[in-house]
């Protein structure tokens, strides 16, 4: 069964600093399901075929004026009909002000009436983003989570390996955490997964014969990141004697997380390995092929072109 997530309409209203008009007492348990949102015009002209109550429905200059067109009686029943729908939340926008009709029918049924100083695309806009990051589909990983010159990494490997340590040295040069043996990973679009830290555990990493340090608090505000976008997985293992690890970089790995396929890197571990360099070596390569170019297809190329092998 398909996970589902909801957050309170109070989150929202507090996130975008909205004015309560009509606020019902049941107004703490409203919860938001979905993050699609509505502009009412169909509705507000008498069409409920197709309406999702569950959406946040939007009026905006276009809908105020419409209604404003109608004679008196027909706004009503427009406005009525409206609210009887139950929509989860009414939401004016640009300040406009709003009908008393409107306001007595919500009160008499219940529904929500909020209003914001934002236009309404800026603020449909706004409102979609933060409604896919708080509904997003969501897995938890045991691994660390750092960001490298503006890529984001994710540490996978077996406990012990040195995710903790290789985090600490990265910090150390400058880059920042966000977070270390549990990563909150969330797919906020079709192409996009964002990592952060369990509230509970943020900003700290745990360090085998010291303990728990802080690394907001020792490192300074600047060594640590709320969330980052997953660019790059990096699979740390220990080093197998024999094996044949990828030498050029022409194998383009992949995993699979929520659907949506991240590039991956294995990179075997031990000891003498500087991991903070290696992975900032990591972190400016995939930058690279993320913008077009890539060392080990032109190596290859130069190759084939000194051995007189046109490619």
């Amino acid at each position: 069964m398909k996970d589902t997530y909801k957050i309170p309409l109070t989150t929202i209203a507090d996130e975008f600093h909205l004015e309560w008009i009509v606020k019902p007492d049941s107004f703490e348990r409203i919860q938001i399901i979905t993050n699609e949102v509505n502009r009412p015009g169909l509705a507000l002209a008498g069409f409920y075929e197709i309406f999702e109550p569950d959406r946040i429905q939007l009026i905006g200059k276009a809908e105020t004026h419409y209604l404003d067109s109608l004679d008196p009686e027909t706004r009503r029943v427009m406005l009525r009909r409206f609210v009887e729908a139950k929509p989860v939340a009414i939401l004016y926008t640009t300040g406009l002000p709003v009908d008393d009709i409107i306001i007595e029918h919500a009160r008499e049924l219940d529904v929500p009436i909020l209003r914001t100083q934002i236009k309404t695309s800026p603020l449909m806009a706004s409102l979609i983003a933060s409604l896919n990051m708080h509904l997003a589909p969501r897995i938890t990983r045991h691994g660390g989570f750092v960001e490298v010159y503006g890529e984001g990494l994710l540490l996978l490997g077996d406990s012990g390996i040195g995710k903790s340590e290789t985090a600490i040295e990265l910090i150390k040069r400058g880059h920042r955490l966000i977070a270390d043996d549990a990563v909150e990973i969330k797919r906020v679009s079709d192409k996009t997964l964002v990592g952060s830290a369990p509230e509970l555990i943020r900003h700290y990493i745990e360090l085998r014969g010291i303990g728990i340090v802080d690394v907001r608090r020792l490192f300074g505000i600047g060594s640590v990141k709320l969330s980052e976008k997953i660019n790059l997985v990096i699979q740390l293992e220990n080093w197998v004697e024999g094996k044949m690890y990828d030498r050029m970089g022409m194998e383009e790995e992949t995993i699979d997380i929520l659907g949506i396929e991240v590039p991956s890197i294995t990179i075997p571990v031990r000891p003498g390995r500087n991991l903070a360099i290696i992975l900032e070596i990591a972190a400016m390569n995939n930058r690279q092929k993320r913008m077009g170019y890539n060392a080990a297809e032109e190596f290859n190329k130069n190759l084939m072109r000194h051995m007189g092998i046109e490619s």
